[in-house]
């Protein structure tokens, strides 16, 4: 089987380098044999309906509007009911909720895939290094990555979070949790890219799609994202003295 990876408005969305994860997700599947097309569909094109994961990515304030309008009448959601796979990080993550604030500070409308919503955060912009503990369900270690976002994300009964945030801020709404997910969409506030730093995430997406994956060296990662994890554990202590 070909795995279709819908790569969505890297020139709107593509601020914090995000456009990464869907390069891990197509080569981790091609070094076990599987054959993956990247579709990237620019601003303006229409959206494919035929994908099995689409990638979502950040962005600021004016081109997410623009992002979320286009997705608004596009077959993604017909293609998450057939169990089309979506990652959503920060910009993201608000879109496919079912608000966020726009530039104007006045809601706009998400898509509606997970059940939360963003509005402005009243304290200062989360920016910085950030650790999250992954619901135990998930059976992944701890994730690493790079927040940068001034929205407060709250979530709704529909949706549960990716995880518990141990150094940074996440949704910022109090919970110390960060991102939401519902069966196979998950939205998350790491950026990193967040799959680079945690390959083990990638392989989750990607076992949703093609089944149970034969193990890979991942030894360059791991010690990357143990350095990250040091690194953003080690400064919220020093933070604390």
């Amino acid at each position: 089987m070909t795995v279709a990876i819908g790569l969505l408005f890297p020139d709107l969305l593509g601020t914090y380098g995000d456009s990464g994860n869907a390069v891990i997700l197509a080569q981790r599947l091609r070094w076990r044999g599987f054959a993956a097309e990247t579709l990237t569909v620019r601003a303006g094109d229409p959206v494919p309906g035929c994908c099995d994961i689409y990638v979502v990515g950040g962005g600021e304030d004016l081109p997410q509007t623009l992002a979320a309008r286009q997705l608004a009448s596009s077959p993604v959601r017909r293609a998450v009911d057939a169990g089309a796979v979506v990652l959503a990080v920060c910009a993201g993550l608000q879109i496919v909720g079912r608000s966020f604030a726009g530039a104007d500070g006045k809601p706009v409308e998400g898509l509606g895939l997970l059940d939360c919503t963003t509005v402005p955060g009243r304290g200062r912009r989360a920016v910085g290094e950030i650790v999250v503990e992954p619901a135990p369900e998930l059976g992944l270690p701890l994730l690493s990555g790079y927040e940068n976002h001034s929205g407060s994300t709250t979530l709704g009964p529909g949706a549960v979070p990716l995880g518990r945030v141990v150094a940074g801020h996440g949704n910022d709404d109090g919970s110390r949790t960060d991102g939401a997910r519902c069966g196979r969409v998950v939205g998350t506030y790491l950026h990193g890219p967040v799959l680079a730093r945690n390959p083990a995430f990638a392989d989750l997406l990607l076992s949703w799609v093609v089944g149970e994956l034969a193990p890979l060296d991942d030894s360059d990662c791991d010690e990357l994202r143990r350095e990250r994890l040091a690194e953003a554990v080690g400064r919220r202590g020093r933070s604390r003295r």
